[in-house]
């Protein structure tokens, strides 16, 4: 399998003293994202319970066509404080090049300090596979069936 480049530009904004996304252990399949706020907002952001927000990174990519970059919760924040994504996980397709942002939710029962430079989100890269999809006058018999949500059992 090909190894995918991740072309990354800084914002003109961005402290260029926040690490690009790197990858904690030899086995991580995610790379830690970083807060990287604007000059006049380095102090951080306070994020309610409830509240959601969305925490600028300072970097656009370029993600090879036939890959997606998959933007998913770190675990630990999620266990410790409630912390997680509000539409985990995000997906940055090859074709756009606009700010990343990961746009956080606190779910926890107190108050959330994100500080500039810290881990706030993994990223994953995936590749993708482009399905056709065509009307079909019935679907193949399946030992399931139509069974929907919870059919398969309890649990």
């Amino acid at each position: 399998m090909r190894v995918p480049e991740i072309e990354v530009v800084r914002e003109d904004w961005a402290d260029a003293g926040v690490a690009l996304p790197e990858y904690a252990t030899a086995g991580a399949a995610g790379a830690d994202l970083r807060a990287n706020f604007a000059p006049g907002d380095r102090g951080g952001l306070t994020l309610g319970p409830g509240m959601r927000a969305l925490v600028p990174t300072g970097l656009r990519v370029a993600i090879p066509e036939g890959f997606e970059m998959q933007i998913r919760p770190r675990s630990g924040l999620a266990l410790k404080h409630g912390v997680t994504l509000a539409n985990a996980p995000g997906t940055i397709d090859s074709d756009y090049r606009g700010p990343l942002g990961v746009i956080l939710i606190n779910l926890g029962d107190a108050a959330f300090e994100v500080t500039h430079g810290a881990r706030i989100a993994q990223a994953v890269i995936a590749p993708v596979v482009l399905a056709e999809y065509r009307v079909v006058p019935a679907l193949s018999d399946t030992a399931r069936g139509a069974g929907g949500f919870g059919s398969t059992g309890a649990g």
